[in-house]
């Protein structure tokens, strides 16, 4: 576990927050962090609606040792504020799930979505334009056609490299409540959506037409118990797919048994200890996001207070429990008071399956390693997170002496909270969101 104590970090922002840490705006904290399936780009989305993407440097040949690291490669507006003028809402543009697909040319695909619309994106690079137009001139205007006295053969000369984001399919009108999962299923011809109430099962290729999978809205409104959080197609079933509740529960459903999944094939429950049981229990035992092993053989489920790993074929409890903050559990009160009680950490695996990570407070984040079972917080904060140093391991203590290295529970800081991780499908790379600035740690190279 050793050489996550040794991560070099390197600090990206978005193009829209050059200024200091403490002067950015509502709209450029991050919301969303994701690699796509070769790990060469990073995208993250804001609340503003914008999605930035990073691509990695090619390695230098002059400097081998070196990795390559991520610079800007495109920026763009996904989605704009609307107003549903039937319910008289306002739509935030904010974007909260980026999913990319895998790429089959040249291109580029992403789908991103806010609460209501996802929009499938088309990111390709141009370094070539067309000169010697027939009926146009070289500034784009028509040409009058009796001044044309011969024909051209169009050439195509180079230019300086242009990214463009296009975008390609908007999947609208299917939710009434929040989306809060897109997930592409491994045919890579369909995904699903999901909000608090329905999943909906999307082709790629048709916007506007979708098939409702899963529905727990109850026929009166007042017998609603749960709300569905998160929900992940299996990475090599298509057939597959799992989604957990604000009841602690995941689900794992079969298409192929019926068009509506309403009845579950796996049921993973972990039945609480009446001694611990308190007013915030259904609170914290809300599950804020499932996701699936690379190898489709485990699940891992973030609550507010751990983070689980189940195996598929046993429902009954969880495989290993992670206690990440437990400290926590004395100010439950004031979390409740202060809202924080109902912050939304995901988690993601390594490359491997072997170490799980996930956020907290104080701008913390947590590793841990399954098979040695040792675990470490690490800070991303501006002032330890120079580049090319070394990240130090930080503690929490809840009470009495506390060492120098320590810092006490009561002086965390709760508005600083890493809630959106991501890490490279095949390399010691991790991206951490916190608020506005986006770190990204490598592993260190002796």
């Amino acid at each position: 576990m050793k050489c996550f104590s040794r991560y070099l970090p390197y600090i990206f922002r978005p193009p829209s927050t050059i200024l200091s840490s403490s002067c950015h705006t509502e709209a450029d904290i991050i919301s969303t962090v994701e690699f796509n399936h070769t790990g060469e780009l990073l995208a993250t989305g804001d609340k503003g609606g914008r999605v930035v993407v990073f691509q990695r440097e090619q390695e230098s040949k002059n400097q081998p040792h070196r990795r390559g690291e991520y610079n800007v490669y495109s920026t763009f507006q996904s989605h704009e504020p609307e107003f549903d003028y039937l319910k008289s809402l306002e739509i935030e543009e904010k974007i909260n799930k980026i999913r990319w697909l895998p790429q089959q040319n040249a291109a580029y695909f992403l789908l991103s979505t806010n609460d209501k619309t996802v929009k499938l994106w088309k990111i390709s690079e141009r370094d070539k334009r067309p000169e010697g137009y027939n009926l146009k001139d070289e500034d784009g205007r028509i040409r009058d056609p009796s001044t044309i006295t011969m024909l051209r053969v169009p050439v195509l000369q180079p230019m300086d490299l242009m990214v463009e984001a296009t975008p390609r399919r908007v999947f609208s009108n299917a939710h009434t409540y929040h989306i809060n999962s897109i997930s592409v299923n491994s045919d890579y011809e369909t995904y699903m959506s999901a909000d608090d109430l329905r999943i909906n099962l999307w082709n790629l290729e048709i916007t506007n037409r979708s098939f409702n999978i899963v529905d727990i809205k109850p026929a009166n409104m007042e017998e609603l118990t749960e709300v569905i959080t998160a929900a992940e197609f299996h990475p090599n079933q298509c057939n597959t797919f799992v989604y957990s509740s604000s009841k602690g529960t995941v689900r794992l459903c079969d298409m192929r048994a019926s068009a509506l999944c309403d009845k579950h094939s796996k049921f993973f429950e972990e039945p609480e200890d009446p001694n611990n049981r308190s007013f915030f229990s259904e609170i914290i035992s809300s599950i804020s996001d499932v996701k699936f092993s690379h190898s489709g053989r485990y699940l891992m489920t973030r609550d507010y207070l751990t983070a689980k790993v189940w195996d598929l074929n046993m429902e009954s409890k969880p495989l290993e429990t992670y206690q990440v903050h437990d400290y926590l559990r004395s100010k439950l009160c004031s979390l409740y008071e202060n809202d924080c009680i109902f912050d939304k950490f995901e988690c993601v695996w390594n490359g491997s399956d072997s170490v799980i990570m996930t956020g907290s407070y104080n701008n913390f984040f947590r590793m841990f390693d399954r098979n040695t079972k040792r675990d470490v917080t690490l800070e991303a904060s501006r002032e330890n997170s120079k580049p090319r140093a070394v990240l130090k391991p930080r503690k929490v203590c809840v009470g009495g002496k506390r060492r120098k290295d320590e810092i006490s529970v009561d002086s965390l800081d709760f508005s600083k909270k890493i809630l959106h991780t991501a890490w490279h499908p095949a390399e010691n790379i991790i991206a951490v969101a916190a608020t506005n600035n986006l770190y990204i740690f490598q592993d260190k190279i002796n």
